[in-house]
């Protein structure tokens, strides 16, 4: 339960854009239209659950047709009320934005708790709430167009599509209705991994700003970087294991919903995630200790902490005992704005999460416009790229007079598969991102964080979406 004063996630959200707002000069009458969310479906159906008949509680927002189709994820959760689905379904709008992806934002919420129910339960509750959808238009490939979140996967992605199959058959593009589903149905691959591993690119991107790591008295670079993560579901698991094997990043503690381990030397994600899979808990985990509360994890001393579980999770009841030096947002909204206020005010460096966690929504779009083309990405060019490249490395060969291994002229000569391309397209998204944010700090003297800048930065393009649709002229 909220404590008394501590502003919900989407008061945060709200003081966040007017903070922003105000150093940018679009009139007040288009700020309030990007503010608020065009469209809001509640919905209550029942689901027949064992012998009886449960009536489930869900929504469906979409903030912003600025951009078509909306797009976001679909959240299961006990803790799922509208205030937070219109919340997440604005951060949509603006992550969208800040990463150029075509779209406008929403989100949908389902109020149920996925451990108290069977398999066979919850695909007929996945597939009654698609069914709603489909009823009012609010999904399709040109509408509306959903994906994975907290406490949803690719599983359900699938009953997605195919419901929605099951009324548009016929609709040659029904494939892009929905994102994140399993590859051998008409998914990406990489898209699994895309969050955590937009999460990692945009960390490199920040410790590699001397600037910033000089205002931290941190050297640049992740190498040797300690990190704390909170969540080690899809997005964290990513998140640290990319960070620790790509980047040398060491992962000290690690929080999940049964506890918090520590352990100074290093904890190695893959076996405590296979840990996890044998025992059910990251607790008693090989060379590491035990904490005593879960939260612990998010006030050890280490250099960034990755928040990446539900938002509200550093608060003001909290944030003095924050010892992190950079705090990465894989979360939505896990720092509220009044603990950002005294973090940065301590010199904490937030990379907030419409960034730092776009990397989802970037590969969403990835998918989407592999089903709208129905191609595989790599299908036309991989071959005559690893032709043209062995023609190269046998040049070097005969010009030299020395041999290449064929197991290295093998890699040289490579052309790049689907997931090389969407790893790509990935990092360049995430490395312009960060490049169009910092511009606007250096040009805009008095924007001295990096939420404020994604902010403006973001609030412009909408702006200009509106404008140059003439609704604002």
């Amino acid at each position: 339960m909220k404590k008394k004063n501590e502003p919900s996630f989407y008061e945060s959200v709200q003081r966040n854009f007017d903070r922003a707002a105000s150093h940018t000069k679009i009139p007040s009458g288009l700020l309030a239209q990007i503010k608020e969310c065009n469209a809001v479906y509640q919905i209550r159906f029942p689901v027949k659950i064992g012998a009886n008949y449960e009536v489930i509680e869900a929504y469906r927002v979409q903030h912003s047709h600025h951009r078509a189709p909306t797009k976001g994820g679909i959240r299961y959760s006990r803790k799922v009320t509208q205030e937070e689905v219109m919340a997440l379904a604005a951060l949509m709008s603006y992550k969208c934005a800040i990463v150029d992806v075509p779209f406008g934002g929403a989100k949908g919420g389902v109020k149920i708790s996925p451990r108290e129910y069977s398999t066979a339960q919850l695909e007929k509750i996945t597939r009654r709430y698609t069914t709603e959808l489909v009823r009012k238009n609010f999904i399709g490939p040109g509408i509306d167009v959903p994906a994975p979140d907290y406490g949803t996967g690719s599983r359900e992605m699938a009953w997605i599509l195919d419901t929605y199959m099951v009324f548009k058959g016929g609709e040659i593009d029904a494939a892009g209705c929905v994102t994140g589903k399993p590859v051998a149905q008409s998914g990406i691959r990489g898209r699994e991994e895309a969050t955590g591993r937009g999460v990692f690119y945009g960390i490199r991107e920040v410790v590699n700003d001397a600037e910033l790591m000089n205002s931290v008295g941190l050297e640049v670079g992740l190498e040797g970087k300690t990190m704390a993560v909170q969540g080690l579901g899809n997005v964290g698991y990513h998140t640290a294991k990319i960070s620790s094997e790509e980047g040398g990043v060491k992962v000290i503690s690690v929080a999940e919903y049964e506890g918090a381990i520590y352990n100074k030397s290093g904890i190695d994600i893959e076996k405590l995630h296979r840990h996890r899979a044998r025992t059910g808990s990251i607790m008693d985990f090989p060379g590491a200790k035990n904490l005593e509360q879960r939260k612990a994890t998010l006030e050890v001393r280490c250099d960034i902490l990755v928040p990446a579980a539900l938002e509200n999770q550093i608060k003001k009841s909290n944030a003095n005992r924050i010892k992190a030096k950079v705090i990465a947002e894989a979360a939505n909204g896990p720092v509220t704005a009044d603990a950002e206020e005294m973090l940065l005010k301590k010199g904490v460096i937030i990379i907030p999460d419409m960034y730092i966690n776009a990397g989802g929504v970037t590969v969403s779009y990835f998918e989407w416009l592999k089903n709208l083309s129905h191609m595989r990405f790599g299908r036309l060019e991989k071959r005559f790229d690893q032709n043209t490249y062995l023609n190269l490395v046998n040049l070097v060969e005969r010009q030299t007079g020395k041999s290449i291994k064929e197991r290295e002229k093998t890699v040289l000569a490579r052309g790049a598969d689907e997931i090389d391309l969407v790893r790509s397209g990935l990092e360049e998204t995430m490395v312009t991102a960060y490049g169009q944010i910092r511009e606007i700090m250096h040009r805009k003297k008095d924007v001295k964080d990096l939420r404020t800048a994604a902010f403006v930065n973001a609030l412009g393009k909408i702006a200009s979406d509106y404008i140059n649709l003439g609704v604002f002229p």
